[in-house]
Parts: structure tokens; C-alpha cells; sequence
């Protein structure tokens, strides 16, 4: 009866934790929070400055004492604390469009979307810092599971359902059957490593130092995962490594495809790993149904394309990439009775209640 009362006053919710951005999804309400996973810190009081959208702004650009970061790396926690905060700031921020009665607090249950590659200890810090944030009770669920169920799949059938979700830390492939992972594969290639090549690259060809999110807006604008017919280019601003003065160079998109080829090649790698790995009924399954694409990096220029060349596969972008994780693990904790069986066990084995 107690439970009863709890999910009724409280709000529900979905959290995809991604190493770039972080989305909430309300019960009832869908999406309402989708920011950038960046913390500001000042380091002489400990203090939290900012959170999100305005963190993200500081990146950069702060003074000595003061940190801009990133909490979570390749999926998971690499901050406990800073983590446990930015949770606290999303889940309240949250509940204030939901309801809060008789002062008993907003405790959400809430569902996290998790890398299908961490390990136990990474799972049990996930659950920790969303109950230290106020969760009444935590789920977790595999990414490219929830993803799977945002590109309304039927994972629950005994067929196979190819899934790459191209994230920012990670890029998860799996072959999903009958509600579990068949075969898998979690690389940390990913939207970060993109950006990094490009940063490295400009300092090699170019001797010039350039800025991640000026990275970032390069991949976007004219970055491809193979040749294109079309030529682009970009003005890219940064600083002289020899003369240590600023400078702007032009950059061709031929330039980015080749600075991006090597992680390219390791995600290629991965899914072909993968399909090796499957067993030759869900082949034919995957073979009939293609292999779909989400997370952010899937939106790189002929990446759909070099994958089903390179694979003989069909495959294809899903609607709305980038909130496909949150948007499955949404529709899990609405369905919690049906679902129940894809969500990730705890150390016992068990499914929270």
C-alpha cells in the first residue's frame, strides 16, 4: 500500500547518461531535459558552479581555480561525487514539472541506461549515485537494448535485431533476441575519439592547436566516413604551435574523412566482429531486417552507406537517433510488467522492485 502511495505522489523517469549529453524522460510527459553532461567546479571550495547547459558554456574558458568537466568517461562514472550532483540537479529539475505532496520528497524510480560492457562495480556505482540523488528505486538498462526499444523493435521475438548505438564515449553493437543480447560488442570509439582525431590531426598536418568543441563543429559540418563527391570546406581557428600566435587555416572535408578513417575502421571492425559472432539463424534474421543505426555519431556522413558496403548488409539510420536511448528506457519503465525480463540484473541477479 506504501509503494502504492510512493508512485503515486512521485515522478517517474528515464535517464540516459551519456558521456556528452544527458536526456530525461518524464512518465507521461516524454522528454523535458536534454543537456550537456558538463560540471563546473571550483576547486578551492569545492563548490558547484554550474551544471549542464551553462557548465558547458565555461569549457575552456575558466580560470585556473575553476574546472569544466566532464564526470562521466567512455559511459561511466569517472567522478563519483560530481556525477551524484549532476544526477541530483537533473532528477529535481525534473520532478518540479511533476508533482511533490505532503512533504514527502519527490523519490523517483527511476531507469538508467548503462553501456552493455561495464562491470559490476560500474553498475553498482551507477545505482549508488541515482539513489544518493534521491531514487527511491533504480533500474538499469543496457543502451543499445533501450535503443532497440526506442526504434520500436520487436527484441522480444525470437528474431534477430541488429543495433549500433554510436554514442559519445562508447559505440555499442548487438544482436538482440527474445528480450537478451545474443552477441556484442562495447568500444570506446566513439563521438570523443572522433573529435580527438580531428585535434590531432590539425596539430600534425597544420601545427595547430584547436579546441575540442571547434572540433566538434568541424565533424559536424563537414565531416564524412568515406569520400564524398561534394567538396567542403571550413575555416578552422586555433594557435600556432611553432609561432604561438593565432591563426585560421582552411580544411577540406577530404582532410577530416582521412583523420577520422582509423576509428572509423574500429567501429567497422566491431560490427563485423559481431556478425561473426551471431549465430547463423539470427543472420538471416539481421540479413531480411538490416542493421540500424542510432547515438549521435550515426548521424556522420555516409557512415550507413561504408557500413552496408563493407558488411553486404542493409542498413539504416533510426528515426531520431540521438534520444533513442532515452526514449526506449521511457518506454521500459511504462511497461515495467511486459518489459521487466530486458533490464539488467543486479549483483544478486535480481531485477529491483
Amino acid at each position: 500500500m506504501f509503494k502504492k502511495l510512493l508512485s503515486f505522489l512521485s515522478v517517474d523517469m528515464a535517464i540516459d547518461l551519456g558521456t556528452a549529453n544527458s536526456l530525461v524522460y518524464v512518465r507521461d510527459k516524454g522528454i523535458i531535459i536534454n543537456e550537456p553532461s558538463v560540471v563546473a567546479v571550483n576547486n578551492k571550495t569545492g563548490q558547484i558552479l554550474a551544471i549542464g547547459e551553462e557548465a558547458k558554456k565555461m569549457v575552456g574558458r575558466t580560470p585556473s581555480y575553476i574546472t569544466a568537466t566532464r564526470p562521466l568517461v567512455n559511459g561511466v562514472i569517472s567522478d563519483f561525487e560530481v556525477t551524484e550532483q549532476m544526477l541530483k540537479y537533473f532528477i529535481e529539475k525534473a520532478a518540479v514539472s511533476g508533482k511533490k505532496m505532503f512533504g514527502l520528497g519527490y523519490m523517483p524510480r527511476v531507469i538508467i541506461g548503462i553501456p552493455c560492457g561495464v562491470t559490476e562495480v560500474e553498475r553498482k556505482a551507477v545505482r549508488d549515485a541515482a539513489k544518493n540523488a534521491g531514487a527511491r528505486t533504480v533500474f538499469l538498462i543496457e543502451e543499445p537494448v533501450a535503443s532497440a526499444i526506442g526504434a520500436k523493435l520487436p527484441i522480444q521475438d525470437a528474431g534477430g535485431n541488429f543495433i549500433v548505438d554510436i554514442g559519445g564515449g562508447t559505440t555499442e553493437v548487438a544482436v538482440i533476441s527474445l528480450g537478451g543480447i545474443v552477441a556484442s560488442r562495447s568500444l570506446r570509439v566513439a563521438g570523443d575519439k572522433l573529435n580527438d582525431d580531428i585535434v590531432q590531426f590539425a596539430q600534425k598536418e597544420y601545427k595547430l592547436f584547436i579546441g575540442e568543441r571547434t572540433a566538434e563543429q568541424i565533424k559536424i559540418n563537414i565531416g564524412s566516413a568515406m569520400p564524398m563527391k561534394e567538396k567542403k570546406e571550413m575555416p578552422m581557428r586555433g594557435r600556432n604551435l611553432v609561432t604561438g600566435l593565432p591563426e585560421e587555416v582552411i580544411i577540406f572535408n577530404d582532410d577530416v574523412q582521412r583523420a577520422l578513417d582509423r576509428s572509423v575502421k574500429q567501429i567497422l571492425s566491431a560490427i563485423k566482429t559481431t556478425i561473426e559472432e551471431t549465430p547463423p539463424e539470427l543472420l538471416a534474421d539481421v540479413m531480411t531486417n538490416g542493421i540500424y543505426l542510432a547515438g549521435g555519431g550515426s548521424l556522420l556522413r555516409g557512415l550507413d552507406a561504408l557500413i552496408a558496403k563493407e558488411t553486404k548488409i542493409p542498413c539504416r539510420i533510426i528515426d531520431d537517433p540521438l534520444t533513442s536511448v532515452v526514449r526506449g528506457s521511457g518506454i521500459a519503465l511504462e511497461n515495467l510488467a511486459t518489459l521487466a525480463d530486458v533490464l539488467a540484473k543486479d549483483e544478486e541477479g535480481m531485477v529491483p522492485v
